[in-house]
Parts: structure tokens; C-alpha cells; sequence
């Protein structure tokens, strides 16, 4: 505990203040070069973008802690990566030998019910982790999968026989209606004007709707959607209500 406090009280502040400038600098660097690489979620990544991932992270890190070296280094390194890796997907869209070579290829592990081994060692996945991956898909027994295709990202897309396939509207030769996209009118007891307008209705027609269900008072409102149908769904905000815990 001693050591603790002795350490807290001969601190050097000024070094401190150095770091906060320096991860100031490096969260903002970092996050523009997220928004110049686009909105990939992590398991979209294939190895050259997590390799690139990694290496900028780290970079980023070291810009920050060690205060020996200067800002630019840690600044240079991860603007070159990430232009790298912009000018990778930029040539990768045009090319599709680059686009193989970089992003990779998808593999057939499972073709007409059969497993093929052979591309199973291709990819490094054996017997356990094809279970677990079709389980993930909610296949618990193989003989319910046609096709299945280890993605470039490493994900699994499967393609069921048919007497698995669930149902469709097609398939029950009913006539579909069409959904379309939800707009949030109302989020967090505050309008959403322009979300209304590019649904081509206004406040005076929502405020009507909700009193008809209601509510005079968007602001007892947690969430309020409108659908192609001029369907309006309203999500109060949450009241003193139990909570059943089953999770346990």
C-alpha cells in the first residue's frame, strides 16, 4: 500500500500529460483511418485486413506509451498501413487474381451431404470445429446439410436439402406483402423530423396517430417505428414492472 501512494505522490504529471496528448492523437488517427478503410465488422475481416488490424492497433499503442519516440513515427506508421490497405481494396475490386491473392477464396466443405476431408485440411478445421460451426447455424445433425462453404472470413454459409428448407410464403402460395424499411419517428421521446419526411409524413399526422393509441406525450416514448404500411409501433419506456430472470 506504501508503495502504491509513494508511487501516486512522486508520479512525473508532466510524462501523464504527454500520454493523454498522445492517445488523444492516436484515437482520433485511428479512427480516421477506420472511416477511410469502410464499415467492415470484425467477422467480415479476411487475414490480410485483420493482419493489417493488428499491426495498426499496435502501432497506435506504442505512439502512446512510449514517450521516447516522437509523434509523428506512431502517426506516419499508421497512416502507410491504412493507405496500404485502402489501395488494397481499391485494387482488390478491380482485380479479381488480386482479390484471390489478398481476401481469399471460399472452400466447399460439405458437397451433396458429403464432407470433404481434403479441403477440411485446406482450410485448418477439423471434425469438432465443423460441428460447433453447424450448430452456431442451427444444424445440430449433418444429414440436414446439402452444402456447406467455409467462407473467405472464415464463416460458415450452409445450404440445407430441400425437405429442411423452412417454409416461404412462396412455398405456401400466399401473396406477400410488402414490408419494406422501418423509420424510427420517434427515438429516446424526441422526433425524428427528417426520418417522417423522407417517409412523407409530417408532426401534425404522427401526433395524431399517437393519440389515437394513446399517448399525448412523446416523451413517455422510448421508440417509435413507422412502416411502409403507415403502421406505427410504439415501445413505451420502461416501467416498474418485474423482470422475469431465467437466465441463471
Amino acid at each position: 500500500m506504501q508503495e502504491i501512494v509513494s508511487d501516486i505522490v512522486n508520479t512525473n504529471w508532466i510524462e501523464v500529460m504527454d500520454v493523454v496528448v498522445r492517445s488523444i492523437i492516436s484515437l482520433v488517427t485511428l479512427f480516421l483511418v477506420t472511416k477511410m478503410l469502410g464499415k467492415k465488422q470484425v467477422s467480415q475481416l479476411s487475414l490480410f485486413d485483420y493482419v493489417i488490424g493488428i499491426s495498426i492497433g499496435n502501432f497506435a499503442a506504442e505512439m502512446t506509451f512510449n514517450v521516447d519516440s516522437q509523434y509523428m513515427n506512431g502517426i506516419v506508421s499508421v497512416l502507410i498501413f491504412g493507405v496500404v490497405a485502402y489501395l488494397v481494396s481499391i485494387w482488390t475490386m478491380k482485380s479479381i487474381w488480386l482479390r484471390r491473392y489478398f481476401m481469399g477464396t471460399p472452400t466447399v466443405i460439405i458437397q451433396d451431404g458429403k464432407l470433404l476431408e481434403t479441403n477440411m485440411k485446406k482450410v485448418h478445421i477439423d471434425v469438432n470445429d465443423l460441428l460447433e460451426e453447424c450448430r452456431g447455424n442451427g444444424y445440430f445433425d449433418l444429414n440436414e446439410i446439402e452444402y456447406a462453404i467455409m467462407e473467405a472470413n472464415g464463416k460458415l454459409s450452409i445450404l440445407p436439402k430441400p425437405e429442411y428448407k423452412p417454409l416461404t410464403v412462396k412455398d405456401m402460395k400466399l401473396k406477400g406483402e410488402n414490408q419494406g424499411l422501418c423509420a424510427n419517428v420517434v427515438i429516446d421521446g424526441k422526433l425524428m423530423l427528417n426520418n417522417l419526411e423522407n417517409m412523407n409524413k409530417d408532426k401534425k399526422w404522427l401526433m395524431h396517430e399517437l393519440k389515437i393509441k394513446g399517448y399525448r406525450n412523446v416523451k413517455d416514448i422510448l421508440l417509435a417505428t413507422l412502416d411502409v404500411n403507415n403502421k406505427v409501433t410504439i415501445y413505451e419506456r420502461n416501467k416498474e414492472e418485474k423482470i422475469k430472470d431465467v437466465l441463471e
